[in-house]
């Protein structure tokens, strides 16, 4: 069997490093936050070049944190993607805000800009552009309407750890960036974990507080806030990850770059890298008329595929009726949800394997089946 991901490929190529670090925080008898999690927060806000990083239980957590952080909240309204997890919009709701959705380019999926600039209101307080399958957004259009409009910016960076635009880490680009650990990420732990990170002191010192229920140094609150702490044995366990990102990284490109060069002359739309970008592929999304046959077709022949966001928030019965959808719909999403197909992609994959997969996906279209 090819999976589409491979958290457990990924812990033994670091199984040593690991089980190194696992052992050490057992020994140290502090299991919550403490030295661990500074070190780990420590080197990713210098991965990302960025002054501050904090740690949290989940990449939805780090977005209704720094949300919190910047005091937005019900009555509000935040522009981001329904074409994105539903990880994005829930925290959104989180803090009591309405998510307005816009459409994303066809080319590179990511959010549209003149979609943003149409849909902001007296209302509108931020904007969530979502670097989806490790695509980077066109992120200086983004910052200029936020300027323009004085919004604030927080990346959705959960599927693309690494990433960069014009030379600069995504995370580090708009007011925050937040991370998801979960462990088919690209930095993944072995459970649960996110990340906020941050040049601006005050936010991140907010957002450091409303992570354990808003106590500062002293334990004690001037507002209530949660219980989102990222423990030590993930911490340590991402940190033992982190000084091979970059690498995991370049052979999930190099996989790319396979699969665009077998399965081109198919009738599929491959991803785009966008200019200026370095897209990391956390999924390797192909578009076609018939993904549900050739996912069938594939999972007949043991290789994982996935339907990447085939349900759009805005089709979710639990958020259709608490979102904002533009008067014309969202054609773009639509046609996404429908097409789009995730294939096989994880630093561990073999050029074998790899080569497997392009014989399977050119054996359905020349098949006749």
């Amino acid at each position: 069997m090819i999976p589409l991901a491979s958290p457990l490929a990924q812990y033994r190529s670091h199984a040593v490093a690991i089980d190194d670090a696992i052992r050490r925080v057992l020994d140290s008898g502090q299991y919550i936050l403490g030295h661990d999690v500074e070190r780990f927060e420590g080197a990713f806000a210098d991965f990302c070049g960025t002054v501050h990083a904090i740690g949290v239980n989940s990449g939805t957590d780090a977005l209704a944190l720094a949300l919190r952080a910047l005091d937005i909240g019900a009555g509000h309204e935040v522009i981001t993607v329904s074409h994105t997890a539903l990880a994005t919009a829930a925290a959104i709701f989180e803090t009591g805000a309405t998510p307005v959705l816009v459409d994303v380019d066809p080319r590179n999926r990511t959010i549209d800009i003149a979609g943003i600039e149409a849909a902001v209101t007296p209302r509108s307080r931020a904007i969530v552009p979502v670097h989806i399958d490790g695509q980077a957004v066109e992120m200086d259009a983004v910052l200029a309407i936020a300027k323009r409009h004085g919004l604030k910016v927080i990346e959705d960076c959960a599927q693309a750890a690494g990433g960069r635009y014009q030379g600069r880490r995504l995370g580090a680009l708009g007011d925050a960036g937040c991370f998801s650990f979960y462990p088919t990420k690209n930095l993944g732990a072995i459970g649960d974990g996110g990340m906020v990170v941050s040049s601006d002191p005050s936010l991140a010192g907010r957002v450091r507080r409303l992570r354990q229920y808003g106590w500062d140094e002293r334990r004690r609150t001037n507002e209530a806030g949660f219980n989102s702490r990222l423990d030590a044995l993930q911490a340590a366990i991402l940190l033992a990850k982190l000084p091979r990102l970059d690498e995991a990284n370049e052979r999930r490109v190099a996989i790319a770059r396979r699969y665009a060069s077998g399965l081109a002359g198919l009738p599929l739309t491959l991803p785009a890298i966008r200019p200026g970008g370095e897209h990391v592929f956390h999924h390797y999304a192909v578009e076609c008329d018939e993904s549900q046959a050739l996912f069938r077709y594939l999972a007949g022949r043991d290789i994982g595929a996935a339907a990447c966001h085939r349900l759009p928030v805005h089709r979710h019965d639990g958020y259709a009726t608490r979102v904002i959808v533009p008067p014309a719909g969202l054609p773009v999403t639509e046609s996404l949800a429908a097409r789009v197909l995730g294939l096989p992609i994880y630093p561990e994959l073999n050029d074998a394997d790899a080569d497997r997969v392009v014989a399977a996906v050119r054996a359905f279209f020349t098949s006749g089946r």
